[in-house]
C-alpha cells in the first residue's frame, strides 16, 4: 500500500509539474467574450380599477419598468448566416443556434450565462451555461437551464457517438443524464375527493389557517384577517394557499436522476445567397429505476422527449429575401419555444 501512494505521489507530482496553467487558461478563454450589461423600458401601462362598495373609489394599479440585468462569459463560433453588424454582447440576443448538438467549428466551446428579469412586474431568474467538446467520432457536453417564464429547470450531461454522412449531415447516438425536480409530481392529489373537488377546507386548516364561519372570520396562521366574506375565501385565498402549499411540497422532495437514450442529427449548409441549419434530438427510452416519484408513474409508463431547431434564409435577389427561425423543446410533456420568419425587402 505505501508503495502505491507512494507510485501514485510521483505520478501526481509529475503530471502537476507538466501542466502549464497558463498555457491552458490562455487556450481555453481565447477568443471568448466576458460581458455584463443592463437594458429596460416601459412594461404595460397603468390600470384604474373602479369599486362601488363605499362610494365610488378609483385605484390604479402601477406596474413597474421591464428591465434584464445579464452577465456572461462566451466562446462560441459564429455560423456564416449570424449576424455580425453588432458591436457588443448584451444579453438580449437569440442566438437559437447555441441549442444545436455541434458548432460551427470542433474543440471546446462554452456559454455561461445568466440574466435577472423583471417582466410585467414579475421577477425571473435565466440561467443557460453549457460546455460542449465535438470530436469527429464523439460528442460530450455538460448543460444547465434554467427558463423561468417557462417554469423549467434541470442540469444535463450526454455522450454521444457521432458519425459525419458528409461534410454537412452527421448523426449521433448516446446517453443522456438529466437532473431536476420530479416533474409528474401533483402535490394537491391527495386533497382530491372522488367528485373530482379539492378540500381545500381541512388543507388551509392544516396550514394554520383559522375559520370562523359564524363570525364570518378568516384568520392566516399569524392572526391576521385576511377575508371576512365566503366570496373573498374562495375566490382570493385559497388559490394562493393551494400555491404555496404546492410550492413548498415540491421544494422538500429531492431532485431525481434520469437515465435516457438519445438519438440526434446535425446539418449545415451555408451560401451568401441560401443557409440551412437545422438539428434535432429524441430520447425515446428512459431508464425507470421504481423510485416513488420517478415520471414513469405519473406518465403510465415511456415517453418522448424532443427538442430542435431550424434557421433557413434564401435571398432570391438582391432585393428580395425570407427566412424562418426557431426552435422547439419539449421535456416531461412541458413545452418551451420561439420562432420568428419574415420577408425583407430592399428598395433602390
Amino acid at each position: 500500500m505505501k508503495k502505491i501512494i507512494i507510485l501514485l505521489l510521483l505520478i501526481s507530482n509529475f503530471a502537476y509539474a507538466q501542466f502549464d496553467y497558463k498555457e491552458f487558461c490562455k487556450k481555453t478563454f481565447k477568443f471568448s467574450t466576458f460581458y455584463v450589461a443592463a437594458n429596460g423600458g416601459t412594461s404595460i401601462s397603468d390600470v384604474d380599477v373602479y369599486s362601488v362598495t363605499n362610494g365610488l373609489e378609483t385605484s390604479t394599479v402601477r406596474t413597474p419598468y421591464d428591465y434584464n440585468l445579464s452577465m456572461g462569459i462566451r466562446k462560441i463560433a459564429r455560423f456564416g448566416y449570424e449576424n455580425k453588424a453588432q458591436t457588443f454582447y448584451d444579453g438580449t440576443e437569440d442566438s437559437w443556434s447555441d441549442g444545436a448538438s455541434i458548432g460551427k467549428v470542433s474543440g471546446l466551446e462554452f456559454l455561461f450565462e445568466a440574466n435577472y428579469k423583471r417582466q410585467q412586474g414579475e421577477n425571473y431568474l435565466d440561467q443557460h451555461h453549457f460546455i460542449r467538446y465535438v470530436a469527429n467520432k464523439y460528442i460530450l457536453k455538460g448543460e444547465y437551464l434554467e427558463d423561468g417564464f417557462a417554469d423549467i429547470k434541470y442540469f444535463e450531461t450526454s455522450e454521444r457517438y457521432r458519425l459525419k454522412a458528409n461534410s454537412k449531415l452527421s448523426f449521433n447516438i448516446g446517453t443522456a443524464q438529466r437532473l431536476s425536480e420530479p416533474y409528474g409530481f401533483d402535490p394537491l392529489a391527495e386533497w382530491i375527493l372522488v367528485t373530482g373537488d379539492i378540500h381545500y377546507t381541512n388543507l388551509a386548516i392544516q396550514e394554520g389557517y383559522n375559520i370562523d364561519v359564524h363570525a364570518s372570520e378568516y384568520k392566516d396562521p399569524d392572526g391576521n384577517i385576511v377575508a371576512t366574506s365566503k366570496e373573498v375565501w374562495e375566490s382570493v385565498i385559497i388559490p394562493n394557499i393551494l400555491s404555496e402549499y404546492s410550492d413548498k411540497k415540491r421544494d422538500e422532495l429531492e431532485h431525481k436522476m434520469l437515465q435516457s437514450l438519445v438519438i440526434g442529427f446535425d446539418y449545415y449548409h451555408y451560401t451568401k445567397n441560401f443557409w440551412v441549419h437545422g438539428w434535432g434530438n429524441i430520447m425515446p427510452y428512459h431508464y425507470d429505476d421504481g423510485g416513488s416519484f420517478t415520471y414513469h408513474k405519473y406518465n403510465n409508463g415511456q415517453w418522448y422527449d424532443y427538442s430542435g431547431g431550424l434557421i433557413f434564409g434564401y435571398k432570391l435577389n438582391k432585393q428580395l429575401g425570407t427566412f424562418v427561425e426557431g426552435k422547439y423543446n419539449k421535456y416531461w410533456n412541458r413545452e418551451w419555444y420561439d420562432f420568428k420568419l419574415g420577408i425583407n425587402y430592399v428598395i433602390f
